[in-house]
């Protein structure tokens, strides 16, 4: 039987502030296997977004296990993460983070600099054309980020998340900044992205509502897992409510 993507044994995250020490994680056990759709959820302060930080590699627990595919990470040094991170883990984050004088394309060719495969300045060019392309905004390829909407910067982040081919991508609090209904839309990116092209995705959101997009839902709660449920019926977002075409289909889309 295959290894877990995902492994976290007795997983603690302490941190010293002054003479207080903050518990943020305190002896999480999870797995998640390849190809799911977790949300994890949780107030402010819950260690959601310690636990997606450690997910991530980009930063380390206190002690505990996290195996990622098998292989324990959880003492990997800066560098080892790093490219551990950027070959196997794409970043969606609430507030873009995109260059604002950069076009969407170049955005999301940036991190195909940095993954050493040795990819020609062409074949850079067209992977994150296809990218955008994937998520709809072939037509925006062109565009800066200020002359695109909340929901189309988005898809450029999510664009760029997957240029490298992730078996991880981590949401956090990707709708946090948009309005109802392109949180819907950028929902059903994700768990199509999931259906349709097995990518493992780690949704961490504060809103109940956006976390039944997910097939499990994971509850926070002072540094524990309170709560681990599946859903039971999963929300749907494409042909009832946008009717948008396929992946590889989508072009051009607001």
């Amino acid at each position: 039987m295959a290894a877990p993507l995902i492994q976290t044994v007795d997983l603690r995250k302490s941190y010293s502030l002054g003479d207080v020490t903050v518990h943020a994680l305190r002896g999480v056990d999870l797995t998640v296997d390849a190809g799911s759709f977790v949300a994890v959820v949780g107030a402010s302060g819950s260690g959601k977004s310690t636990f997606m930080n450690i997910m991530g590699l980009l930063d380390r627990p206190t002690s505990g296990r996290y195996l990622l595919e098998g292989e324990d990470v959880s003492g990997f040094d800066r560098d080892r993460r790093a490219v551990l991170r950027n070959r196997k883990i794409g970043f969606v984050f609430q507030s873009f983070n995109l260059l604002p004088r950069t076009s969407a394309l170049e955005n999301v060719e940036l991190p195909l600099l940095y993954n050493g495969r040795g990819r020609s300045a062409q074949q850079r060019h067209q992977t994150a054309r296809a990218m955008l392309e994937a998520v709809g905004l072939g037509s925006r390829a062109e565009h800066t980020p200020g002359q695109l909407s909340g929901g189309q910067q988005q898809r450029v982040a999510v664009a760029r998340a997957l240029v490298n081919d992730p078996e991880l991508l981590l949401a956090d609090e990707p709708t946090g900044n948009l309005d109802s209904r392109t949180s819907v839309e950028i929902m059903d990116i994700l768990q199509r992205l999931n259906r349709e092209k097995g990518i493992t995705v780690v949704l961490i959101t504060h809103e109940h509502d956006i976390a039944e997009y997910a097939h499990r839902v994971i509850t926070f709660r002072d540094g524990r897992v309170t709560s681990d449920r599946l859903v039971e019926a999963r929300r749907q977002a494409a042909a009832e409510l946008l009717a948008l075409p396929p992946l590889e289909a989508a072009d051009g889309a607001a």
